[in-house]
């Protein structure tokens, strides 16, 4: 084989102009197909597997977005799975590995020092850049797939999945308040999500904290004790006989009413909060979220504060007289870290409950805004972490895929919501009846109507 034909496996070494040009193209060469500068002008060996292994990753690449195309489900599930990602982990790391390698090579064939002296520093210099640049990527991907691992094992548990009822998957949102003057934790915030699992259709429903004589299915053993309702005959093992206070009386009083829920991946409290929920509602609620509002602050400061539209004025502080206020959240648009956040949701003086009950539903909201890929990539670590201790769910891991498939869709669609909040209902004296004819309509498939008769 002569020089001639092949410029780059037997350059002319004694020019510098042939061995520059030659050194950039190994160094490009590299960087485009890496594998490509050994088979030209090194061991063809280390070329073909470097080559093999680029093919490799092309087709992997080529056939993820041909199954997000035609299965997104698929890809979702796979990029939700622990053990999906670990072996995502490992594969780029491998990558990784094999970028410096052959990088390190292509530098050693491209023999700088015959090089013009003017381009040595630039052709190293782009080298380690383009280097650094792929080898990092594959670094990164891999520590962000072994975190995404260990928080989704953290919040995550491994039970099976569930099916929908009724066409439908019933999603109890509980947002916990454990204020330094609370005995527990209470939940505040209560709402059930229900999505139509085909098309993704999202009706919200709120309920009040202070609903009283809450019924409670059949088979709860809630039930037993309070056949009439929740206090309603003799009372109750808690000061008031609200909603949000069974989770209080059976995590702390009776939790054996529940002997399974931990192992569950739920909590006593949690479990009767569900039973209490599907009494009122009448609906078979599958899964359940648990957000620590105490916990959030945490959470918003990872993702660099949350922007809120102040409505009315809300005192950070105070009694009920509002003497000893701090600050005061003045109406407009405002920029809160977590500490101010979480105050601006639990104020209690000045304002109602349910405007309460508003005011951390929107704070819930904004901080799920702030979720876009930029702001979540550049704060994983902190975000990872203090989602870990925010979020408690009983969600398993083979139904996230499924979930964020169907979140796309919701995420497409208007939101229905309904309040039974006053006027719409009484907390003190609630028809129950009524309310679940309410949820049952709102539930309903959506029918076409009949075909006109010929």
């Amino acid at each position: 084989m002569s020089t001639v034909a092949s410029p780059i496996r037997y350059p002319d070494a004694r020019s510098a102009h042939v061995m520059t040009r030659r050194g950039w193209w190994l160094v490009v060469l590299n960087f485009l197909i890496p594998g490509s500068a050994q088979v030209l002008a090194g061991s063809r060996r280390m070329g073909r597997f470097g080559l093999g292994m680029t093919l490799l990753l092309w087709v992997l690449v080529v056939a993820t977005l041909v199954v997000y195309l035609f299965w997104p489900t698929v890809v979702y599930t796979a990029a939700t799975n622990s053990i999906t990602l670990w072996v995502g982990a490992l594969l780029l790391l491998f990558y990784a590995v094999l970028w410096i390698v052959l990088t390190l090579d292509t530098l050693r064939l491209v023999r700088i020092i015959k090089t013009a002296p003017r381009a040595r520093f630039w052709i190293a210099s782009l080298a380690t850049v383009l280097m650094v640049v792929t080898s990092g990527v594959a670094g990164y991907g891999a520590y962000l797939a072994t975190t995404t691992s260990t928080f989704l094992s953290d919040v995550f548990v491994a039970g099976p999945s569930e099916p929908p009822v009724d066409g439908r998957y019933n999603i109890m949102l509980l947002g916990g308040d454990a204020g330094p003057d609370r005995d527990g934790l209470r939940p505040d915030s209560m709402s059930v999500v229900s999505i139509d699992a085909t098309t993704g259709a999202a009706t919200i429903i709120g309920l009040p904290r202070d609903l009283e004589d809450n019924p409670f299915p059949a088979d709860s053993p809630l039930a037993a004790v309070y056949p009439e309702g929740y206090g309603s005959i003799d009372g109750c093992e808690v000061d008031v006989c609200m909603l949000n206070s069974i989770y209080t009386e059976v995590e702390l009083k009776s939790p054996e009413m529940y002997p399974d829920a931990v192992a569950q991946g739920s909590e006593p409290g949690i479990e009767a909060m569900r039973d209490a929920m599907e009494g009122i509602l009448n609906i078979t609620i599958q899964y359940y979220v648990l957000i620590d509002m105490q916990g959030f602050s945490d959470l918003i400061d990872s993702l660099g504060g949350v922007d809120i539209t102040v409505t009315e004025r809300v005192p950070l502080g105070g009694d009920e007289n509002l003497e000893g206020v701090a600050e005061w959240f003045e109406p407009g648009l405002q920029h809160m870290d977590g500490y101010h956040a979480i105050w601006y949701a639990r104020s209690r003086h000045g304002t109602s409950d349910y405007d309460r009950m508003a005011r951390q539903r929107v704070l819930q909201e904004a901080v799920l805004q702030q979720f876009n890929p930029a702001n979540v990539l550049s704060k994983f670590q902190g975000i990872a972490t203090a989602s870990s201790q925010v979020v408690k769910t009983d969600v398993p891991q083979s139904m996230l895929g499924y979930f964020v498939d169907l979140a796309l869709k919701t995420k497409e669609l208007p939101i229905t919501q309904i309040e039974l909040v006053p006027p719409l209902v009484d907390p003190e004296y609630p028809d129950y009846p009524a309310i679940q004819a309410m949820v049952a309509q709102a539930l309903a498939p959506a029918t076409e109507p009949p075909a006109p008769q010929q």
